[in-house]
């Protein structure tokens, strides 16, 4: 008989994410993903102008600070036949660019690397040994026998008075952490310098988009005006200082991050067999050079790959109904017309009805709906996105970067293209076209750059702005790649006001329940078969979920926008592990 184990929450970042598996024989046998925070911020904005709306949904997350504002203004572009200026595609690309830099670095090292990483064994690591391992991976400057000596008397301090502070709650001593103590001195140190760091690369959006979190959009363009000579703008001043962050940024992530990814990679192979899950993946495309309505000219190709097959890559097509369905037959919500049949999120209802079982209590039923997230389907098949799905799809389109890069990475670590389809994988893939994008946003300001130098200093195109202009009814699709992976706003605009909303984002995809068809999503699907060595202390199904980055913020969110208290979630300590 199968034991049935809790992980609640097993986020370290936005949102409740639970996880109920039933072991049997030292394996997980079946898996149930579910999050328990509430979805709704669509109905928010029905009603609203829709050039406001980004401002609004952009507050769906605060982590991935900028990419919501993004879809919503291409949506709200797509409806209105609204094409921006180039200066405004490539500072977009730039801010998005700047977000994947931050944002996967941050998961790797805060969110992610302590699955890996043993902090309190790098009390044991001989500090001249760090440093020579260091020295032989990479030419970052912070690599002397005096700099690791004084990060491990800085962790023994946080060890010797009992409270680990940032490395509290860690899994440390679990059989299953591998890295000898001189490669977790080296990750650990790695871990503080990241700390600094990501509050530099930040201030490209406080430039451009005026702060950060949440910088500022514009439907039509960039609300950041260029005007190199005087204060009132973007200055000569302000460029550079973009320009230097970026390539700070890009010299951190090769000789900082890919070193140590690879080094804490070589470690872990086995791990390049658990994790592999249904093999279905989705890349909607980011990142146009050329206009976002010529999709050849993003670096980011999109499509679908079906059962691992890289040979064959399918199109994608947001417009569809027979391609893009939600369901709810497994969540909290209901549909007016029944939850048997999925609908095209133009279509899209969130409207609420929890039946779910109150705090506290042991399991969920899993008979009935078990989760506030949604259950998008392709093609009425599950997808797994993210990093590795865009990798795989550019992969497979026969990107030459991209290939470039997936090929040296495998033959660093000595393994097949099949490690690809696993927890490891879907890991070395982030780091992977962390350096991919920190290349092609150099390459985004190069352009810019040269844009202001020839004269071209446009930045938003106020054509069809005014309502008075736009038709009776309108409807329109954004989307781009998140750095969590594939996300699409929907939105249908009537008499100049937003008739329906709806989000569809990468947490999603990979978090929600069950289908209809009994399916099994992203995560569910990828822990089955996963070996557990102490289900007291069940670490590897936290290294496949956080694998994926999980953000449960963006896929369930509730606000009411009167600012009223709305319902209150529990996390219920007997259940935490």
């Amino acid at each position: 008989m199968a034991n049935r184990i809790v992980v609640d929450p097993i986020t370290r970042i936005e949102g409740h994410l639970r996880i109920e598996a039933e072991i049997k024989d030292g394996k997980i046998v079946d898996a149930f993903s579910s999050s328990t925070m509430v979805r709704g911020i669509e109905n928010i904005v029905k009603g609203r102008d829709p050039r406001d709306v980004w401002a609004f949904v952009q507050r769906t997350c605060g982590v991935c600070t900028t990419v919501h504002a993004l879809a919503s203004v291409r949506t709200v572009e797509d409806a209105l036949g609204i094409v921006i200026p180039p200066n405004a595609e490539m500072v977009r690309n730039i801010m998005e660019g700047a977000l994947y830099m931050h944002d996967h670095s941050v998961h790797f090292y805060h969110l992610h690397a302590l699955d890996w990483v043993d902090v309190v064994n790098a009390l044991k690591a001989d500090p001249k040994k760090t440093s020579e391992i260091a020295q032989s991976i990479s030419k970052w400057p912070k690599s002397s026998t005096g700099y690791f000596t004084d990060v491990q008397n800085r962790v023994k301090k946080f060890v010797n008075t009992g409270q680990l502070g940032i490395f509290a709650n860690g899994y440390w001593g679990h059989p299953q952490m591998k890295l000898p103590a001189e490669v977790n001195l080296l990750a650990v140190a790695h871990y503080l310098e990241a700390l600094e760091w990501q509050k530099e690369i930040v201030k490209v959006h406080t430039i451009f988009g005026g702060k950060n979190p949440h910088p500022n959009y514009l439907v039509g363009g960039m609300a950041c005006a260029i005007n190199t000579q005087t204060a009132g703008g973007l200055t000569a001043e302000r460029l550079a200082y973009v320009g230097q962050l970026l390539q700070d940024g890009k010299e951190f992530i090769e000789q900082v991050y890919i070193p140590d990814l690879l080094a804490i990679a070589s470690f872990y192979k086995d791990w390049a067999g658990i994790g592999k899950g249904f093999g279905n993946y989705m890349s909607y495309g980011d990142f146009p050079t050329n206009g976002y309505a010529d999709m050849a000219g993003f670096k980011f190709p999109q499509g679908v790959i079906l059962d691992r097959d890289l040979s064959k890559v399918h199109d994608v097509d947001h417009r569809s109904s027979e391609q893009i369905e939600e369901f709810v037959n497994n969540s909290w919500y209901n549909y007016s017309d029944g939850d048997d049949k999925g609908k095209h999120p133009w279509d899209g209802e969130t409207n609420i009805k929890y039946s779910g079982p109150k705090p506290p209590y042991d399991f969920l039923n899993v008979e009935e709906k078990y989760s506030f997230v949604k259950t998008p389907r392709w093609k009425g098949m599950p997808m797994e996105v993210g990093p590795l799905a865009r990798l795989l799809v550019g992969y497979g389109r026969g990107n030459k970067e991209i290939q470039e890069a997936v090929n040296a990475a495998l033959a660093h670590l000595n393994v097949p293209v099949d490690a690809l389809f696993s927890t490891l994988g879907r890991t070395a893939a982030r780091g992977i076209e962390t350096q991919l994008v920190a290349n092609w946003t150099m390459e985004f300001y190069d352009t810019l750059m040269n844009n202001i130098k020839n004269g071209d200093e446009r930045m938003a195109n106020m054509d069809n702005w005014e309502p008075s202009s736009w038709p009776k009814e309108a409807k329109g699709v954004g989307f781009c790649e998140a750095p969590r992976g594939a996300l699409a706003h929907w939105i249908k605009i009537k008499d100049g006001k937003t008739e329906n909303y709806q989000q569809v984002v990468p947490t999603t995809w990979n978090a929600s329940p069950r289908d209809a068809k009994g399916q099994r999503s992203a995560y569910e699907s990828t822990l089955i078969g996963t070996p557990i060595a102490n289900p007291e202390l069940p670490l590897e199904i936290i290294r496949t979920i956080h694998s994926f980055d999980p953000c449960l913020a963006c896929a369930v969110h509730l606000y009411d926008e009167h600012g009223k208290h709305i319902s209150q979630v529990q996390n219920i300590e007997s259940c935490e592990s």
